[in-house]
């Protein structure tokens, strides 16, 4: 439990650029489970010609820094699930982290489409820009070798915490492009954290939202499954 607990810091301190302060966009939220509406039914190829097509803005800092964050922190989640899938052999993590990879190409979008650079070029598995991550891809694979349950925990935690980074990202433009790629990232963090409480619950555990309140998580865990 004590060991839990600092994790948990630690990824409130790694994570603290998005997520200070961070209350959910009800409207936004509460339009996850819609089908045939918005980017949710968009297929990467389609979101890409949707990007690409709307004229690019001027980034302020604020934007430039949650891009190159979200980038590494959707390769966080995916190297994360890819260590414990080899560890453990459950085909979630192994399903969650080729979806966690369309989410890495989905912010390399915004990456190219400003002529940023890209902070995962050339790092291997567990390798980051950010020093932060790097460590934090140590912890929470070694909290995640503990037990399966452990891990479906540790996959649980990075996908509510994913939400709430998210939403304060979103919180922060409103530039319809990059809109579009956080959106449709948040509609796939909400599918990623029904499937591992729901995987969860069926080994008789339980899962204890630690980032998003009681209320958030039952309503995105009762929510209709999305598309994205």
């Amino acid at each position: 439990m004590k060991r839990l607990v600092v994790l948990v810091l630690l990824l409130a301190i790694a994570f603290a650029g998005c997520t200070n302060n961070v209350k959910l966009n009800q409207t936004q939220h509460g339009n996850a489970g819609q089908k045939g509406k918005g980017p949710m039914t968009r297929n990467g190829s389609v979101m890409w010609s949707e990007v690409m097509g709307i004229k690019a803005g001027n980034l302020t800092p604020q934007e430039v820094e949650d891009i190159i964050h979200m980038r590494q922190e959707e390769k966080l989640a995916h190297d994360v699930y890819l260590t414990l899938y080899n560890k453990w052999h459950l085909r979630i993590f192994e399903n969650i982290a080729k979806s966690e990879q369309t989410h890495m190409n989905a912010v390399k979008m915004l990456i190219e489409k400003y002529n940023l650079t890209d902070p995962n070029e050339g790092k291997g598995l567990g390798e980051f820009e950010n020093p932060k991550f790097t460590k934090l891809y140590k912890e929470l694979v070694a909290e995640g070798s503990k037990s399966v349950l452990d891990a479906l925990k540790v996959g649980a935690m990075i996908e509510e915490l994913d939400i709430v980074d998210l939403q304060k990202c979103l919180n922060h433009t409103n530039k319809r492009d990059i809109r579009l790629v956080y959106e449709n990232l948040m509609r796939g963090s909400e599918n990623h954290l029904r499937a591992f409480v729901s995987q969860i619950e069926r080994m008789g555990g339980k899962y204890v939202p630690k980032y998003l309140s009681e209320k958030e998580f039952e309503e995105i865990i009762k929510s209709r499954v999305s598309s994205h």
